[in-house]
């Protein structure tokens, strides 16, 4: 794994939530979501219910962007990532298993899960140097 790429999800593991946004005809929906990351797929897998807005525009288009900040008053500790991807409903095993595994309570719900791909990550990072920016794409695997 590349040092930019170890940085990127050194932070993504720090946290639980990310921001969605998606776009489907008519509208734009945004909405938060936790979170499981697989590293070696570069894949967070989520839950949400199909008769969501942001689900319903997914079915339309699945490319989606997002993010997942450090909330802070300090300028020096500025962290943020934004990202870009596809989603899909979920059907690898071994992703199930890492959600659930984050997030033993969801069994009882039995909740839809679906993965979003990464194909694009834009981190800031002033812990490394004011408006630091690390760029991240899956062709550079």
């Amino acid at each position: 794994m590349s040092s930019d790429l170890e940085k990127i999800v050194n932070f993504i593991k720090e946290h639980h939530v990310l921001s969605l946004a998606t776009y489907g005809d008519p509208e734009l929906s945004v909405c938060n979501l936790f979170y499981a990351f697989d590293e070696k797929e570069i894949t967070f897998v989520v839950a949400s219910s199909d008769d969501t807005t942001h689900i319903q525009n997914i079915l339309q288009n699945p490319n989606i962007a997002g993010t997942i900040v450090l909330e802070t008053n300090t300028i020096g500790k500025i962290q943020g990532l934004q990202f870009r991807g596809t989603f899909s409903l979920l059907e690898d095993k071994n992703l199930k298993k890492l959600y659930f595994k984050t997030f033993p309570y969801a069994l009882a719900m039995s909740p839809i899960l679906w993965k979003i791909k990464i194909e694009y990550f834009k981190m800031t990072d002033n812990n490394l140097g004011f408006g630091k920016k690390i760029i991240w794409t899956r062709s550079s695997l």
